[in-house]
């Protein structure tokens, strides 16, 4: 009989990544002691005391071995949980975003069986969006983890099971797919694609270093940290006016650093930052974030060059934010059979298919997406459509 570990978490009710793990512990029955760092200043020194002052959450005790936000299968190995048997389905879905969530509506409530493997947190990045305000249906706008909630209890209600686990590998077995798991081997008749994209990161000297201690790339996730400190963004799209806006709730003051002559943000988003949250944000326009310094144990500074003067320019800092864009998340299908643009996208054709029979995408994921959570949202109902007909033996010739 396996000996009962003793598991402690130290997290925040706001942390998806807290919800994550909390939920694999409770599917498992395993036991645990929950303590919150944002509520408890307490808890959060004798976490800070056993990471050697790494502020990032979930942050586990695990019979004695520390860990910080593991990924599903490092957790599952450190709980010493076997792997699952050898499973079939009709249809599995790899990512637990707005296309897979809306997909997965549609299969179930036709009767088709399907699971959703997610290997973070289900909603993806609009779980960890402060404010949604161009998804139809909300005026006033809705919060990104409300709307991710309502998608994944929409799904579940009609019959969806979520699988907290990664995929790494889909092979083309015939008339089943073989998708290679953190949990083992899982067959699919059908196979939907919806991994969407994650953060970029700038790639200059201290970012590497300093991840998870100053540096971040979720505002949602980890601004709490920095209440009455100060605070720089790095980007001038629509992700880092919004964030930096939503930073504001924590922070002193914040600079934005801007590589171009002008924000590329919506001038909606312009309007609302120069409104309400100019006393408290400094925009730098033409300046690059060249170094993120630090003392070894927190960064201390940034440092970049403002490209008027062509003068070296250094902003004090308690942390830094990085919002540059988003690239896919198709590292997994790298040797696969499955065909990607040069720059890592999945191509498909007009009915969403790939150029592995059976095998679909959808969303973010997608060469051509538009990076929005309503069309992701569209193109999984769409995709589904497609994938009902592929079962039925409705198959369309693939368009390379």
């Amino acid at each position: 009989m396996q000996d009962k570990l003793e598991v402690v978490v130290y997290g925040a009710d706001w942390c998806p990544d807290c919800l994550r793990v909390k939920n694999i512990l409770e599917k498992h029955k395993i036991d645990y002691r929950y303590h919150d760092v944002d509520k408890d200043k307490k808890m959060e020194k004798e976490m800070l005391a056993l990471t050697d002052n790494h502020y990032t959450i979930p942050t586990l005790k695990i019979d004695g071995q520390i860990m910080q936000d593991p990924d599903n299968s490092v957790l599952l190995s450190a709980l010493k949980l076997p792997s699952d048997l050898l499973s079939t389905h009709e249809v599995i879905m790899i990512g637990g975003g707005p296309a897979s969530l809306a997909a997965a509506i549609y299969t179930t409530r036709e009767d088709i069986e399907t699971v959703i493997f997610e290997r973070g947190v289900v909603g993806g990045l609009a779980a960890v969006t402060d404010k949604i305000d161009n998804y139809p249906g909300f005026p006033d706008g809705i919060e990104g983890l409300t709307l991710a909630d309502n998608l994944q209890q929409q799904a579940q209600r009609f019959g969806a099971v979520i699988e907290l686990g990664e995929v790494n590998k889909i092979n083309d077995e015939g008339k089943y797919k073989r998708l290679e798991t953190s949990s083992g081997d899982y067959y699919a008749k059908a196979v939907l694609i919806a991994t969407g994209s994650d953060y970029k990161k700038i790639g200059v000297p201290g970012e590497k270093e300093y991840y998870a201690k100053g540096v971040h790339y979720c505002a949602t996730c980890d601004g709490a940290f920095y209440r009455d400190k100060r605070l720089v963004v790095v980007g001038g799209g629509n992700s880092a006016v919004q964030e930096a806006i939503f930073l504001t709730r924590f922070a002193s003051h914040i600079d934005i650093l801007v590589r171009g002559e002008s924000f590329r943000a919506s001038e909606v988003l312009q309007k609302e930052l120069e409104s309400k949250f100019k006393n408290k944000i400094s925009v730098h326009f033409n300046t690059t974030t060249d170094e993120i310094v630090g003392d070894g144990d927190q960064v201390v500074k940034v440092v970049g060059t403002d490209k008027v003067a062509n003068a070296k320019v250094e902003f004090p800092t308690d942390g830094v934010f990085v919002f540059v864009g988003l690239s896919p998340n198709s590292q997994f299908l790298k040797e696969s059979a499955i065909k990607l643009d040069e720059l890592g996208f999945v191509i498909t054709n007009n009915r969403l298919e790939t150029s592995m029979k059976g095998v679909f995408a959808a969303g973010d994921i997608r060469s051509g997406a538009t990076m929005q959570i309503a069309s992701a949202s569209g193109e999984g109902a769409t995709a589904a459509l497609m994938i009902r007909e592929y079962l039925e033996g409705k198959h369309h010739p693939v368009q390379n």
